[in-house]
């Protein structure tokens, strides 16, 4: 079944606003058995609202409409529903006695422009709002749902989990779907599917495989639609296995986990400790890992030792290591990640030293070589890198690739 996403406002089209809303219901409506298959952005006007929701009826059974919906008199998406559907505005009590408690809380006055958030659309039945003024509308007619909602993302998030999510589910029949996602690192998405060719080619038609590369990694999604959901789980299970036997080594997980959730988890597990020493990149690896909650039971501290005085007076790299070799080297990550794992009095260490550029790169070292070292309780390894000329994307490259060197490491331990 065909669904469509209208988002509606000036500031999308002008690229004042990104637009992260479509991007989400497009991933939400998949999941419950819906394929988007039209995204359309549309300016403050009735006559491009009008033009949008008489297109997408000829097309789709579910359109889904966000912005417009506020107190100010650019939002002009009831009037035009009201044009649409033939009807008239009227007052609703209760959003009103919600907009006004509101406001009370709040301690503010009430304006006339808010007291219009009360007025719906007479045809419609009203979308609870919990975290707003605004109230989401589902309008049903000659079998479409139509369904407004507020741009402010949390809230519509929010009417859309607890409203219209049952309301799809209750008067569609929708087909079975199941998805599977598989988290890859280290790989390139053209190697990644030469490797998989083979069982790609052989996956019955309904059954899609998606590539969803980020940087410096690729989700691989599968998604089996039918009328069995157990069937299809069981359709799965030999694929999934087949994926293992191809390219195991490079999958890190199963559903939408970070890395730096699953190494969390493995350290908690157990009951080890990391601490870090970054050059290059910044900070962004201890950023990554604390960004999980509950780091703070493995993860003790970082040095970001930036300039090269740090790595000597403060983690206690030899000045000759440096003078001999530079700071981007073996020798000099190798004594990084070895220090900061006894100064901190950590299970394990990581330290990053590279060159992100766009300037500072040699014909020996180029701008995007990194090297990155992980002391263990018994040892310490070192690895060189090559992650281009792009500064952003070698520090995030980085900061993945360290984290997947702890995590292999981890598992063998």
């Amino acid at each position: 079944m065909n669904a469509e996403i209208i988002t509606i406002g000036d500031e999308l089209l002008l690229g004042q606003v990104i637009d992260t809303n479509s991007s989400w219901l497009g991933q939400e409506l998949n999941k419950i058995g819906l394929r988007v298959h039209f995204k359309s952005a549309v300016s403050d006007s009735r006559e491009a609202i009008r033009t949008s929701l008489l297109e997408a009826s000829k097309r789709s059974k579910v359109v889904i409409i966000t912005g417009g919906l506020g107190p100010t008199k650019d939002d002009i998406t009831k009037i035009t529903m009201c044009e649409y559907f033939n009807t008239e505005l009227v007052l609703d009590q209760k959003v009103l006695e919600w907009v006004q408690s509101i406001f009370k809380n709040r301690n503010l006055p009430m304006l006339e422009s808010n007291n219009q958030q009360a007025m719906v659309p007479k045809n419609c039945e009203v979308l609870w709002n919990r975290n707003g003024t605004a109230p989401g509308m589902w309008f049903y007619e000659n079998g479409i749902a139509y369904v407004s909602m507020p741009g402010v993302p949390f809230e519509m998030k929010t009417i859309f989990e607890e409203e219209v999510v049952p309301k799809i589910i209750s008067t569609f029949q929708l087909p079975a779907i199941l998805h599977r996602t598989f988290q890859t690192i280290g790989i390139g998405e053209s190697f990644l599917a030469k490797k998989i060719a083979v069982l790609e080619d052989a996956l019955p038609s309904h059954i899609k495989l998606a590539y969803l590369p980020a940087v410096g990694a690729v989700r691989l999604r599968f998604s089996a639609f039918g009328e069995n959901q157990a069937a299809l789980e069981k359709e799965l299970e030999p694929i999934v296995q087949h994926l293992y036997e191809l390219i195991g080594d490079s999958i890190y997980a199963e559903g939408e986990k970070s890395i730096a959730q699953v190494v969390g988890e493995l350290l908690i597990n157990k009951q080890k400790t990391i601490s870090t020493a970054e050059s290059c990149t910044g900070g962004f690896l201890a950023h990554q890992i604390t960004l999980v909650p509950g780091s703070s039971n493995y993860f003790i501290g970082s040095i970001l030792s930036y300039a090269n005085e740090i790595k000597t007076n403060e983690i206690g790299v030899k000045e000759t290591t440096i003078e001999e070799f530079g700071a981007v080297s073996e020798a000099c990550v190798i004594e990084m990640a070895h220090n900061i794992r006894t100064k901190f009095k950590t299970d394990y260490a990581l330290a990053t030293s590279g060159i992100a550029g766009p300037g500072g790169g040699t014909e020996q070292k180029p701008v995007g070589t990194v090297w990155i070292a992980l002391a263990t309780p018994n040892n310490v390894v070192a690895k060189c890198f090559q992650f281009g000329d792009n500064r952003e994307r070698t520090i995030q490259r980085s900061a993945l690739a360290a984290m997947e060197m702890l995590r292999k490491e981890l598992i063998k331990a």
